[in-house]
């Protein structure tokens, strides 16, 4: 029980349908009675057609009485029952909106609470129709797919959740469907309101090249990244760029496993010219010197290649 009304009127509404269908049901019983004693004269002519007649109406219409007074006392117990306010399903209620001694009624506007169910609990995320028609195809090829939820705080919520339902339609406005999904919520961590992402292995790529994301720079639709050579120049070469895995991007073609991509300063290096390149520190204890004359900033380069099993996030903070 979430709230109480203050029953007593209601208790007393209660007692007064009782008394008003007891005494229905003794005028029903009285109109019977009198029913059955004037059918026997009424076949012997001792009484007119009439006499007959009004103990008929009389016996059906008090009756009809007992019918609507036992339906008064039925909304009668209705109305005492609403008193105690229930939740009709289990999950989580919010902060009560009303407190002792509020006037609440049919004509409040604002709810006493709200009461949401988090285990099981559902995210809503929308997908492009790309996206959408690429799970698609996906699910019919491996069946259920595992969705992971990356919390606010970038953890990982332990749970596996599943895909529930999809929108009917995609809005034509943003071009996306919005899709709903399904994750355990056995301690209740969850809440209506947070935010998070929620990602889903749809494919597997072996032997991926990755490099870090900020090591790549957008021109004009083309990815470029800088190259260090052997000699420490910097050739700017155009890559194919796939799908991005926390702070590294996928890349199909342009780099071959051990090269060397500068992964800070991007935007001051130029094709062929000569750097001082330093292994890339995530967080470096002292700022890089200034080169010498006629020599580029020393820059921080990273390896091209597969995602070793215990790397570091490529990324400075």
């Amino acid at each position: 029980m979430l709230f109480e009304i203050d029953p007593r009127s209601y208790r007393a509404a209660l007692e007064e349908a009782k008394g008003q269908l007891a005494q229905a049901e003794a005028r029903w019983q009285t109109a019977k009675a009198n029913l059955a004693r004037i059918k026997p004269l009424a076949a012997q002519n001792a009484v007119s057609k009439k006499d007959l007649d009004d103990a008929i109406g009389l016996e059906e219409s008090t009756k009809a009485s007992v019918i609507s007074a036992n339906a008064a006392l039925k909304k009668a117990q209705l109305n005492l029952d609403w008193t105690k306010v229930t939740s009709l399903i289990d999950g989580i209620s919010g902060i009560a909106k009303a407190q002792i001694g509020n006037l609440v009624g049919p004509g409040l506007i604002e709810e006493l609470t709200t009461v949401s169910t988090v285990n099981p609990i559902k995210a809503y995320v929308s997908l492009s129709e790309q996206e959408y028609m690429a799970a698609q195809e996906s699910k019919k090829e491996g069946g259920r797919i595992p969705l992971e939820l990356i919390l606010a705080d970038g953890s990982i919520f332990p749970q596996k959740g599943e895909v529930a339902f999809a929108d009917r339609q995609v809005d034509v406005r943003t071009g996306t469907i919005t899709v709903a999904t399904v994750f355990p919520n056995p301690k209740n961590l969850l809440r209506p309101g947070q935010f998070a992402r929620i990602r889903a292995q749809t494919g597997l790529k072996k032997n991926a090249m990755l490099i870090p994301q900020r090591a790549i720079t957008e021109v004009q639709g083309r990815y470029l990244v800088a190259v260090v050579g052997p000699d420490n120049k910097v050739a700017i070469k155009q890559v194919k760029a796939a799908e991005r895995y926390g702070q590294l991007w996928v890349i199909d073609e342009g780099l071959q496993a051990g090269d060397r991509v500068v992964a800070e300063g991007v935007q001051k290096v130029k094709d062929g010219m000569v750097v001082n390149p330093k292994p890339f520190e995530p967080e470096p204890q002292s700022k890089p010197t200034e080169g010498q004359k006629g020599e580029a900033k020393p820059e921080p380069v990273q390896k091209a290649g597969p995602k070793p099993a215990a790397q570091p996030k490529p990324e400075k903070r």
